[in-house]
This record gives structure tokens, C-alpha cells and sequence, in this order.
């Protein structure tokens, strides 16, 4: 059974930049196609909202943004590390949220960031 494992959330101003990470974790096999197969995709959700779509990123490379996030959030995928990662710049307050990865319908456990202004 292949796991997500997030980090990199946290406190940061208004205006300010943090790198999630979702790391797959498991059989060779499992951790090693999981972001390949079908892509990966970034959500968040806020108290009181509706999850969101953030990111998504392609088998074969291609990234969609939320019209909200686009041209502030990177998202990006290193095969050799199992690992994607959803750079967030220019932070708002209304990024605040807990955000989560998700493969293969696999989701990591949550990251909370939180946007202070």
C-alpha cells in the first residue's frame, strides 16, 4: 500500500513563499509509478468552504491552475525523488487552508498553511 507524506506547511505574512512536498512512500513499484500513472493533483480546504481544486499536473508533464492560485503557485514533480511539490508565492490570507495531495486517489494527510496579513 503506497502512502503520501506531506510537509512543508506552515506560518507565513501576507506576501510571503512556502514549498509543500508530497513524498510517496511503499513498494518500489508503487512509489515509483504513483505520480506517473495518472499525474497528481493539489486541493485545499478552508474552514466552512468546499474542497478546491488547486494544481494538477499530467502523466506526461502538463500543469492546470485554479484561476485564483495561477501565476502565484508552481506545481511540479521530481520522478527520481517520488515527490511533488506545490510552490506557493505571494501568499494571500485567503490561501489559508489545509492542503492536500492526492494520486491514484491516494491523499496525503494534510498540510496546514496559514497566511497572516
Amino acid at each position: 500500500q503506497v502512502q503520501l507524506l506531506e510537509s512543508g506547511g506552515g506560518l507565513v505574512q501576507a506576501g510571503g513563499s512556502l514549498r509543500l512536498s508530497c513524498q510517496a512512500s511503499g513498494s518500489i513499484f508503487s512509489t515509483s509509478t504513483i505520480f506517473r500513472k495518472n499525474g497528481a493533483t493539489w486541493y485545499r480546504q478552508a474552514p466552512g468552504k468546499q474542497r478546491e481544486l488547486v494544481a494538477a499536473i499530467s502523466k506526461i508533464g502538463f500543469t492546470n491552475y485554479a484561476d485564483s492560485v495561477k501565476g502565484r503557485f508552481t506545481i511540479s514533480r521530481d520522478n527520481a525523488k517520488n515527490t511533488v511539490y506545490l510552490q506557493l508565492d505571494s501568499l494571500k490570507p485567503e490561501d489559508t487552508a489545509v492542503y492536500y495531495c492526492n494520486a491514484q486517489q491516494v491523499w496525503g494527510q494534510g498540510s496546514q498553511v496559514t497566511v497572516s496579513s
